[in-house]
């Protein structure tokens, strides 16, 4: 009976194209390995470098530093992997990849004109990585769409909102860009006061609550220079706005402004302080009996006792005027 099973020399040419095609991805991998060192070694040199040229502060340097690195990485393993790929067809399948080029080069000559939003994204990114206009880490608002920058690439911007979204942008879309976090922050204070208090006062408690928590261990290291009172700010119908801002770190300044917040809470009841709210005026029908009383204060008991009053009088008008009715 013939031998129908195929001989192991059959197998041989599909063995040493396997073996190619395993050897150059794992020199692509290894290739991979080693970029990714040399972009974690270019991250400390670009920070080194920056800190001698432009100095600043080290979390800013380091922002900036991992921007550029992470954008140059990713171009790195394109190309590694891109390349891998070609010489993998080549080699393993016998697919040239210069005709293949060759025919993406005219079809990508024929659908240029469509590529231009892409062209203009990349583009913009460039300019925006050069001009360090936002790093990863940076809190921003784009477009009105605020967030954490997660990433940051040449065609895309990914942010993520407080609330855990994310928001992907294609840089050439973007109108409008504000960073929150660069170099420094601010957190601005409107104390809204009862008209009774004395605004000299408020201001000299607010500055010892700000000097307290610049000898506090755990936020003062986040605060950079005293309280910044900007003075009274307006008149309300229900108070007094007085205006301050205290100077932090990037990204600290919402920690240190809710903690903040609380403290003021707490010393102004300490110290009986009032702090604006609503109020209503009275007119009771006599120019002479006009009444000012604040909603959530203790005259609520007096507001009720006139308003049986009010609901009597008007009681006994009206049995009055059916009694003369009839």
């Amino acid at each position: 009976m013939p031998n129908t099973l195929p001989s192991l020399e059959a197998f041989y040419p599909l063995f040493i194209k396997g073996a190619k095609v395993l050897f150059i991805l794992g020199v692509a991998w290894l290739c991979a390995r080693i970029v990714s060192r040399l972009v974690f070694k270019l991250n400390l040199y670009a920070l080194r470098v920056m800190d001698e040229k432009d100095g600043g502060s080290r979390l800013e340097l380091e922002k900036r530093a991992r921007t550029i690195s992470e954008v140059v990485g990713r171009a790195a393993m394109l190309a590694i992997w891109f390349s891998a790929a070609i010489m993998a067809l080549r080699e393993g399948f016998g697919i040239e990849a210069t005709p293949l080029l060759a025919s993406a080069g005219v079809v990508g000559l024929a659908v240029g004109f469509g590529a231009q939003n892409l062209v203009r994204d990349v583009i913009t990114g460039l300019f925006m990585l050069l001009e360090n206009q936002i790093r990863i880490n940076d809190v921003v608002v784009i477009n009105g769409t605020g967030g954490l920058v997660e990433e940051m690439n040449l065609r895309t911007t990914v942010l993520r909102a407080l609330d855990g979204t994310v928001h992907i942008f294609p840089n050439g879309n973007i109108q409008s860009l504000s960073n929150m976090t660069r170099e420094f922050s601010y957190y601005v204070f409107d104390v809204r006061v009862a008209y009774k208090e004395d605004t000299d006062r408020v201001i000299e408690v607010l500055k010892e609550i700000a000097e307290e928590m610049r000898r506090d261990e755990r936020y003062g290291p986040s605060i950079l220079e005293p309280l910044d009172v900007l003075g009274v700010d307006m008149f309300t119908d229900s108070g007094v706005v007085v205006k301050v801002r205290i100077k932090t770190l990037p990204i600290h300044q919402w920690a240190v402004g809710r903690e903040m917040n609380r403290r003021i809470k707490k010393r102004f009841d300490e110290l009986g302080i009032t702090m604006s709210v609503p109020y209503r005026t009275l007119y009771l029908g006599d120019k002479d009996r006009w009444l000012h009383l604040d909603v959530s204060g203790p005259q609520r008991e007096q507001l009720r006792q006139i308003i049986r009053e009010v609901m009597e009088e008007m009681a006994a008008a009206k049995t009055a005027s059916g009694s003369k009715g009839n």
